[in-house]
Formats: structure tokens, sequence, C-alpha cells
């Protein structure tokens, strides 16, 4: 089961939503919901309002579909994952028709507007390409950088095909071979890759450098080229593939740092690595290959 997590803006209030891939729907936060119609300064009093109110409506013997809503671990204001009071779009209506407030109908059509926009994404998934691109600007990213990301994001995707192609299950089997490519070209597994960019929940392709991004694209792409010449069987099979597209785009780092005269990994996030040029120095080249040879 795959489940991503966005936070959408309304009304200068941010609302946190689920995509459920499985049930093919989104689950909102209830008390985010709350929040923004009872105009509560703060996560506490929407919980409180929100405690009051499904109790109040159990009492009234209100239909269980509004009372009993699924709860999921969302990132709370303090950082931690709590478990959470989630509702699909059916069930929030009906919430928000439980709530006297003047923004109700503004925020009913907002929600018609985000299942929709959904629905064209999963028609046309150029459009989910774009979003992440607005995305990307919106947080600050640079153009060179977001083209990186959103090539890297296809190579990913044809990767974790053919691992589909050849039996491997999302979760557990694709986290252990991402692992090995990782640590094949990097020399860190992704969880000490994250934790030397002093990383938590935050995404590492998301925090990588140009240049690590490439290599990390070369090393996914490689492994997809090897998968589909070889066309491995089973997890130990696979293993051997995915060490073999990392040790490709070790060598191309190994090749890069020794022009460098630096390690390419960095402790850098993207958004903070690329130095406006007129920053940066001159410095007289450490080889002097002639390049007609």
């Amino acid at each position: 089961m795959s489940r991503e997590l966005k936070i959408q803006e309304f009304d200068d209030k941010q609302v946190r939503i689920v995509w459920d891939d499985e049930e093919q729907k989104y689950y909102f936060s209830v008390t985010d919901v709350v929040g923004v119609l009872t105009e509560q300064s703060d996560a506490r009093g929407a919980t409180v309002y929100w405690a009051v109110l499904k109790k109040r409506l159990k009492q009234e013997g209100a239909n269980e579909l509004i009372t009993n809503c699924k709860q999921l671990k969302l990132p709370a204001t303090d950082g931690k994952n709590r478990a959470t009071d989630v509702a699909d779009i059916e069930q929030l209506l009906r919430i928000i028709q439980s709530i006297p407030s003047k923004k109700a109908e503004p925020l009913k059509q907002w929600l018609a507007q985000v299942g929709s926009a959904r629905l064209d994404q999963l028609q046309d998934p150029e459009l989910s390409i774009q979003q992440a691109i607005n995305d990307y600007r919106r947080l600050g990213y640079g153009e060179n950088w977001i083209n990186q990301r959103v090539k890297s994001i296809e190579t990913r995707k044809e990767l974790t095909d053919e691992w589909k192609r050849g039996g491997m299950q999302e979760g557990r089997d694709f986290a252990l071979l991402t692992d090995i490519i990782t640590k094949a070209w990097s020399g860190k597994t992704t969880g000490e890759y994250k934790k030397f960019k002093g990383l938590k929940k935050e995404n590492l392709r998301d925090n990588m450098t140009n240049l690590e991004l490439a290599l990390n694209t070369l090393a996914e792409a490689a492994t997809t080229e090897f998968s589909k010449q070889y066309n491995p069987k089973g997890v130990e099979a696979n293993k051997k593939v995915a060490k073999k597209g990392g040790d490709a785009a070790r060598a191309a780092r190994e090749n890069i740092e020794k022009g460098l005269g630096r390690s390419i990994i960095s402790p850098n996030k993207a958004s903070d690595y690329i130095k406006p040029i007129e920053e940066a120095q001159s410095q007289e080249l450490p080889f002097d290959e002639d390049i007609d040879k």
C-alpha cells in the first residue's frame, strides 16, 4: 500500500492530506479542516473542538460514517508523527455540515477542486510532473536542479517498474535494493546518507546536490538496463544487479573526484549548495591535457 502526504493551504491555513493509492481516494486531517472552519488560532483548539463535536454527534445518534474516522500517523507541529483522525471527502462534507461557519461553502468548493485535480493527474501523468515542478519552484529550487530532479523521478519510475516485473515487492524489497545501489556508488546506505546531511523525515533526493543527484540517477538507470539485460530472478539475483548498477556510478564518481580533488558526497542540501557564478573564484586547472588529442 502506498500513501502520499501533501500539505495544501486553504485561507492561509495548512491542511494535511494523504492520497491512498490502493483506495484511490484522499484523506484529510479532520482537525485541520475544523481549524479552518472555526478559525482556531492553534492546533490544540481545533482538536478540542473536534473532540466535543464528535461526542455530541454520537450522543445525537449521528451516522457512524461521520464519527468513526480512520486514523493515520501524520506529522504534528512538534515534528513527531501522531495518530490523527482523517476523513475522505464524503465524510468531511458531512462533518462540515455540522459546523456553523461562513467558510463552509468555499471549503466545499476547495475540496472538490483538490479531488478533481488528482483525478486529472491520474488520467494525464504530465500534470503530476508539472505540479512537482511548480512545487519545487515555490520552495526555491533552481531550474537546473529541478530539471535534474524531474529526470530522476522518471528514472526511478522506470527502475521500480522493472523491479515489479521481476517480482520484487514495494516496501522491504525496494528499500533493500535502493540501499545497495546507494551504498555502492556513494559509500553510504540511504539512512547513513540522510544522517550525514542532517536529515530526518526529509526526502534524500530532494536534498542532493546537482552532482549527487546526477550520479544517483546514473546508478538507477544503469541498474534498470542491467536488469533488462540479465533478467534476474529472486532477491539475491536482484541484489547483485543493484550492486553492479551502483558500481557503474561509483566509477564515474571516482573519475570526477580525481579531477576535482575533493569528495562529491556533500553534507550540504540542494537548496543551499549552488553559489551564484559571480561569487565563484577562477582557479588554475589542475590538469593540462590537450583536448584535441
